[in-house]
This record gives C-alpha cells, structure tokens and sequence, in this order.
C-alpha cells in the first residue's frame, strides 16, 4: 500500500469500504485533508450503528437461544395480521430461522416502512429454514369470532411448515391443539426474532393480497387501506353496502345493507 500522503481521497473511501486497520484509521484521522478526516468520521459513526443493530438482533435472540441450548433446533415463530380490519381474512405466518442469519433491521413489522418490510419478506423468504403463511377467511371469522379464526389462521400456518418444529413462539397467544411445545409471548413481534420474521411474512402477504382484491372491489380502497374501517371505506360501505369479503358480523358492516 503506497503511503497515505500519495493516496487520493477517492482511493481512501474504496480502502474505508473493506474494514481498515486501527492504525490505517489513526493515520487517516491526523490527515490535514478534511475530506480525509470526513471519510473517518463517517466510518466510525457506521461501525457504530452496526455493532448496535447487531447487539440489538442479539437481544431478539434470548428466547431462541435458550431454547436452542435446550436442544429444540427447530423453533417457529408465529404470528397474525389483520385482526381489526372490516374486511379480507386474518392471515398468519410461521417461520423457522437458522441459527445463523443476517436479517438487518429485522423487527416488529408495523415498525417498518412498507419499502422496508418488502426488502426483508424477500431476505427472510431466502433464508428461513422454513414459512408458512396460513388464513381464516371473512365467513370463517364470522362463525368463530376473530379469536377463533385468528388461532385457526395460526394453526393452518403452523400445519403448513414443511419442516417440523420443535417448540413454538407465539405473538401473545397459546394454540393447545397443537401438540408441540410453545410459549405466548405478549410482545412478542419486538421480542423475538422468529416471531418478528413471522409478522413481516403475514404482514406482507396479506397487503399483497389486499391490493390484488381491490381490483376486485374498487369501490373501497382496499389498496390503500387494506380492509381497515377508514373514512373513505366507511363512506363506501354506506354508498354500496358491503361486499362477499366484508366481516359481516363486525359492527359498521353488520349495520349496512349487502349487495350482490
């Protein structure tokens, strides 16, 4: 490496980019160029939001780890979406992480830019050692209220895994008629890594399906607000009553008259 007094600005990023020495960075920091001590500043403030995203993955882990320690290899995080929505089903993920991922930004889906949430349900997808993505469709949570469909959508996701898991962690609830060990964490989409991952797939997946349904049903914006009880959606339920997708039995549906 030819001396830093020769080197270009140009040629110290490219060197910054491919994890320099501390003595590199030393002598990049007393450098009377400002664009060379901007470039060191810039490398330490990133490897200091990375060593945090990486020790804040690491406490998404605790529940994996233990129960890895314990010897349950598999372990599948699940959790729902679209619980509140007046219309569209509730929909579930099950996902089975490596014990080894690389999943930046990894959260809580509703945390997440929709951009966001899409780059990581194709990071996850890849590298999952198995997801399922399980439903209960609108008549299905009017004949069972939507708790019942919402365990149903789960268990349908949990059945769904082409890898057997051996423990579950579940997004706040319990699915007793699933022999497997599991645990209901409250929280448990910022608290679980597995449980995270699943939020995003459903989360995703059940977007996805919306707009595809508005297509089907354009009077209610179901692109843009994905079955929620909406000003707009709420106008339209009123101008064209409801349709074979809207949850009959919830109240602001329930109250206008159908249509074909």
């Amino acid at each position: 490496m030819k001396p830093l007094s020769q080197m270009s600005i140009r040629e110290v990023e490219t060197i910054m980019k491919s994890n320099p020495s501390e003595e590199f960075l030393k002598r990049c920091a007393q450098d009377p160029r400002q664009g060379i001590r901007r470039l060191v500043s810039r490398k330490i403030k990133s490897d200091q939001t990375e060593k945090a995203e990486k020790e804040r993955i690491e406490g998404l882990l605790r529940e994996e780890r233990e129960l890895w320690k314990n010897g349950f290899l598999h372990i599948a995080g699940i959790d729902e979406v679209g619980r509140g929505p007046l219309a569209g089903p509730v929909m579930a993920a099950a996902c089975v992480l490596p014990v080894h991922f690389d999943l930046p930004g990894l959260n809580d889906s509703k945390k997440l830019s929709e951009s966001k949430r899409e780059k990581l349900f194709e990071q996850i997808s890849s590298q999952a050692l198995g997801y399922a993505i399980g439903s209960a469709e609108p008549a299905e949570i009017d004949l069972l209220n939507i708790l019942g469909a919402t365990k149903l959508a789960m268990k349908r996701a949990v059945e769904g895994l082409k890898i057997r898991p051996h423990f579950l962690l579940i997004d706040a609830l319990e699915l007793p008629l699933l022999k497997i060990p599991q645990k209901g964490i409250v929280r448990g989409d910022s608290l679980s890594a597995s449980i995270a991952a699943a939020s995003i797939l459903a989360k995703v997946t059940r977007d996805r399906l919306m707009t595809e349904l508005d297509r089907i049903y354009p009077h209610y914006g179901f692109a843009q607000n994905k079955g929620y009880g909406t000003q707009k959606h709420l106008e339209a339920l009123e101008a064209y009553g409801s349709c074979p997708i809207h949850r009959q039995t919830f109240s602001p549906v329930e109250q206008r008259r159908s249509i074909s």
